[in-house]
């Protein structure tokens, strides 16, 4: 595989670091202690990070393949998203990026429209921790109580937006296979892709989102 864009989206985890470098390592590009690389997974890539990738982006490689930037992010805020866009839109010379993401469905169109998608054998992919066939048989009450582990924070005070992201992901699907036998999967679909869109938006209550959708599927 040639790849000649200057920006790809990758759907997948963590993991799929590694599928992106081993795909840099057959053009010919040395991965180890090269300071034109840059890899870096995210818990959450926020505002300040695009800003520091764009600078990252504008200094002037040391090699001849160019900068190459390879970006796992769970999580993108829309003002974020803007910061890449821009980046994007002007993309320094000789500079490369791959964006990885759970779910590219949540970034905005704009953003994905200057990304060419790159599809991995393996992308690294994580599982949901929640069934999304079990939620859906699931009565209302326990429903809210197999979101539970979502909701949870770690010492920072975090949630783990990406396995929430990967969880809406995999019920989508699931809600996909019967699309067309009932009206209320249809209703579903859409309540799903609300949360999905909104989860990462900043002052998003996941709390009330994840309900309401839970709800509603």
């Amino acid at each position: 595989m040639t790849l000649s864009a200057q920006a790809y989206l990758v759907r997948g985890g963590a993991g799929a670091i590694a599928g992106v470098q081993a795909l840099l390592e057959k053009e010919g590009i040395e991965i180890e202690r090269n300071p034109d690389i840059y890899t870096r997974a995210y818990t959450a890539f926020v505002m300040d990070d695009a800003r520091e990738l764009r600078e990252r982006a504008s200094l002037r490689s040391v090699g001849k393949h160019g900068r190459t930037f390879v970006i796992y992010a769970p999580t993108i805020p829309a003002d974020a998203q803007n910061v890449l866009l821009k980046i994007l839109e002007e993309p320094p010379a000789g500079a490369r990026f791959y964006i990885i993401v759970p779910s590219p469905e949540t970034l905005l169109p704009t953003l994905r429209s200057r990304m060419q998608t790159l599809e991995l054998a393996h992308d690294g992919h994580r599982k949901s921790i929640i069934d999304a066939k079990a939620f859906l048989a699931a009565g209302n009450k326990t429903r809210l109580d197999m979101l539970k582990p979502l909701l949870e924070k770690d010492d920072d005070d975090r949630r783990d937006l990406a396995g929430t992201i990967t969880f809406l992901g995999e019920l989508e699907k699931a809600l996909s296979c019967d699309v067309g036998l009932r009206q209320s999967h249809i209703e579903g679909i859409r309540a799903v892709y609300r949360a999905r869109k909104y989860i990462t938006d900043r002052g998003a209550i996941v709390k009330s989102l994840l309900e309401q959708m839970a709800l509603l599927v």
